[in-house]
């Protein structure tokens, strides 16, 4: 195939899966041989995309303002004069004013449209716009069931369904348990010194991660008889103080204010989860996908989750003992003592992988390139 421009749109580049997703194909797409270049207002990211050989323009496509639309006229000239092939939008606002962009050039230059739909969006016009790629890329089975669920117009043909992957050399099986990561772990908060089994729960600082589902579970666990301690490592977020308090004030009410470590996000990810006993998985809302899960089986270690969402989906292939029907709180801390006195063997095989991922997402951009625009 010859050399391709691929031009990926999103707000930001500052942290969470989609802005990982973007990397992780701008990297594939510079070891194959094509050019890539993203579209953000930037971030803290930017040097790691950088650092793989990918393009970096700073305009401002995610802010949700009418000055924003601005933008699209400088969208269209650039598509123009890089000779870009494909545009892959991959959120709403940067969707919109991509296929503005792309309206209004000619024909025989305009770039093909690739959308990813990341995320379980309640249905609305808005949000519609991300069902309007000739392709559009789905990361799990549930995505793709919400979108021809709540978009029946979305032909069937042109949703794919390319589930997000981990490189299992970044999370390898550990023992269990694993003595030295304790230690560590040990090391970033008193409250994991001890050896009781530890459970963790890693999200940033807002409700929707269920942190308060699992205080819940910790204080059952305790009520139990079982010394656990529980890890929340991304609960302490910048600018969340009042939510810390609150967890904080929950904890002690529930008595386990000395069994809780809130910290910042953890780039050592992979080794608390070879710390952990337990995986917890218990966002409010279905997540998309769930690399969470994976991650973690990976591992080595159980996970325990609501059946929900791409965390359901995976959970039910993968480890089905660790599913919980959502927001069952008995179930929960039954499901957690059973998995903490008998944890299941982990899969032999973890079948998403980052290059997985980025084969089939380079393998769309060539079938769609080859394929003749309709008119």
């Amino acid at each position: 195939m010859r050399r391709l421009t691929i031009v990926q749109l999103l707000p930001a580049l500052e942290s969470g899966g989609v802005e990982r997703s973007t990397i992780e194909v701008a990297d594939a797409l510079v070891r194959a041989g094509h050019r890539a270049i993203v579209i953000s207002a930037g971030g803290r990211l930017v040097p790691r995309l950088q650092a793989a050989g990918a393009e970096h323009v700073a305009i401002d496509i995610g802010r949700k303002s009418l000055l924003t639309l601005r933008h699209v006229r400088r969208l269209r000239a650039l598509f123009a004069s890089e000779a870009v092939d494909l545009v892959h939008a991959r959120s709403r606002l940067p969707a919109w004013l991509g296929l503005m962009a792309l309206r209004g050039m000619r024909e025989g230059a305009r770039p093909r449209f690739v959308t990813t739909v990341h995320g379980l969006n309640s249905p609305s016009r808005y949000s519609e716009v991300m069902t309007r790629g000739e392709r559009v890329i789905c990361v799990s089975d549930s995505v793709r069931s919400h979108v021809r669920q709540h978009y029946p117009r979305a032909a069937a043909e042109k949703l794919r369904v390319i589930p997000r992957g981990i490189d299992p050399a970044a999370f390898p099986r550990c023992p269990a348990p694993d003595r030295q990561a304790r230690r560590w772990a040990a090391a970033q908060h008193p409250a994991l010194g001890d050896d009781g089994p530890l459970l963790l729960l890693a999200g940033r600082g807002t409700r929707l991660k269920g942190h308060a589902d699992a205080l819940a579970l910790l204080a059952s666990l305790r009520r139990s008889g079982i010394d656990a301690r529980l890890w929340l490592p991304g609960a302490r977020d910048a600018g969340r103080q009042a939510y810390m308090l609150e967890l904080e004030r929950e904890a002690a009410a529930l008595g386990i204010g000395g069994a809780i470590a809130l910290t910042a996000p953890t780039e050592a990810i992979a080794r608390a989860y070879a710390a952990s006993d337990l995986v917890l998985q218990l966002s409010r809302k279905p997540e998309a996908f769930g690399r969470t899960v994976i991650e973690a089986l990976s591992v080595g270690r159980p996970v325990l989750g609501w059946a929900h969402g791409g965390v359901g989906e995976l959970l039910r292939e993968l480890q089905p003992g660790g599913a919980v029907a959502p927001f069952d709180a008995a179930a929960l801390a039954d499901t957690a003592q059973a998995l903490l006195a008998r944890p299941p063997a982990p899969p032999a095989r973890i079948p998403y992988t980052l290059a997985a991922m980025q084969d089939a997402t380079l393998a769309l951009y060539a079938e769609l390139i080859d394929e003749p625009a309709v008119r």
